[in-house]
């Protein structure tokens, strides 16, 4: 381990337990301490450079070190640095930005409630679409239906929604009602000679089927990311979504569109709702929303479920639910101003623009030995790697060669994440195209090192 035993590293390992780690390995190595950020660069403290090609955890949209988020925190911290939003209580950086929501989004969408993160998000959707039904006097539909490979959060309530076995095993999870169907995932799941359009065929006819075996009268609401992604990156096929709403509004199943990765322009659309024409019932929100410069996140709901929720508040008295934070006057004063930023930087569309240059420079690694498939849209995207090309086989373990691409890549000075073999690629949305190609030859280099080594150690095939 590096440094003095009384230097962060030894005092990170001795008093810090971190999410998503092995910590015995930890333990081992210690950490990388990232000391500051400047556009899409971030910086350890030994002075290394690195590409931030993830964007933190998919989220900083301006790029590290952004002034003027800076400087709307501290003005509204200076004015107000906290109020709450319950008992009719409110302020006027969450009125704003409510409002702001309400009117980049799809026309169905009408209110914004304010919560830290899309756990809480999740967390809480699951709540108001109970409340909701028990409202319309529904009270048996209460069944979610989610993917598997999905990602939807990390409380036990959300946590029930994703898909990942990671995520659940020994949580004792799910612990929410909740089925989970096919991954979308082309590749991996179409059956030979399938089409895109037969599989998403197959697909929503086995979203009815379990639909109608569970009951319609217990299904409250489908659950999906539009893009999947901490499940891999993982595109749906053509027609998916045109034809998985069609089974929900058949049967009054709600359809709840999970944006937090792929919300405010990853796509090279505002939200990926626009991209893929899914007109939501509920619409979650986070991490660009202030480039997680502060922690923030919206549940955006209907008119129709307002109503239910309405009624029903009026009925018991309250509506029940809410965080310290929810509204909270510097997240929302950061958020404002990012949005500013994300339009008049015309950020949306460089997403389109240098995000077609990032698919295709990647797409040229198609041929690499290593590489079984290359997949995404705008500025997210994902590397599949595999032992055998003709027959798709994972490596055996599934992940040991993904983690060594990821470790490799520190070398060249490239944060990258690795998904099991799949490596994620999801920069600042202010990324150049010469950015862009230095990245992905960074990643060139890398996944040649790790190629020399798989052939050197005959890492196995499943």
């Amino acid at each position: 381990m590096r440094g003095h035993p009384n230097s962060i590293y030894a005092r990170d390992v001795e008093y810090v337990l971190h999410p998503v780690t092995n910590a015995r390995k930890h333990e081992e190595i210690g950490p990388i301490v990232i000391d500051r950020g400047e556009g899409i660069y971030v910086y350890d403290d030994l002075g290394n450079r690195y590409i931030e090609a993830l964007a933190g955890l998919w989220s900083v949209a301006v790029g590290f070190g952004e002034k003027r988020l800076v400087e709307a925190a501290s003005r509204q911290m200076s004015k107000l640095p906290y109020y709450h939003t319950f008992s009719h209580k409110t302020n006027e950086p969450s009125v704003e930005l409510a409002e702001r929501l309400v009117k980049m989004t799809p026309a169905r969408l009408r209110r914004a409630f304010f919560t830290n993160s899309g756990s809480e998000a999740n967390d809480s959707v699951i709540k108001m679409v109970w409340y909701y039904n028990n409202a319309r006097g529904l009270r048996q539909k209460k069944k979610f239906i989610s993917r598997t490979n999905a990602y939807h959060g990390i409380t036990i309530a959300s946590g029930s929604l994703t898909g990942l076995p990671a995520n659940q095993r020994d949580f004792d999870l799910p612990f929410v009602p909740v089925r989970h169907v096919t991954c979308p995932h082309y590749y991996r799941f179409a059956e030979p000679g399938e089409t895109e359009e037969a599989f998403a065929d197959r697909l929503a006819a086995e979203l009815e089927a379990t639909i109608l075996e569970e009951g319609p009268d217990t299904v409250a609401a489908f659950i999906g990311e539009p893009l999947m992604g901490a499940g891999g990156v993982l595109p749906p096929p053509a027609t998916y979504w045109e034809k998985i709403q069609a089974v929900c509004r058949r049967h009054d199943v709600l359809i709840v569109a999970d944006e937090v990765i792929n919300g405010f322009g990853r796509l090279g659309t505002m939200f990926a709702c626009d991209y893929y024409g899914i007109d939501s019932d509920i619409m979650v929100l986070s991490k660009q929303i202030t480039s997680s410069y502060q922690p923030l996140a919206a549940v955006m709901i209907s008119h129709e479920l307002y109503e239910g929720i309405a009624d029903n508040s009026g009925k018991i008295g309250t509506f029940g639910h809410g965080f310290t934070a929810s509204g909270h006057p510097v997240p929302a004063a950061v958020a404002l101003e990012n949005l500013d930023i994300i339009e008049e930087k015309n950020l949306v569309e460089n997403a389109r623009r240098v995000g077609e240059v990032m698919q295709d420079e990647l797409r040229k690694l198609a041929d690499h030995p290593l590489v079984g498939e290359v997949r995404g849209v705008g500025l997210i995207a994902g590397v599949e790697l595999v032992a055998d090309k003709a027959t798709k086989a994972k490596f055996n373990p599934v992940g040991k060669v993904g983690a060594q691409v990821f470790s490799r890549a520190h070398e060249h000075g490239l944060i990258i994440r690795a998904i099991g073999d799949t490596i994620a690629f999801c920069p600042p949305l202010i990324i150049t195209e010469d950015q862009v190609r230095d990245m992905v030859e960074r990643f060139r280099v890398t996944l040649d090192e790790t190629a020399a080594m798989v052939r050197e150690t005959e890492v196995a095939a499943l």
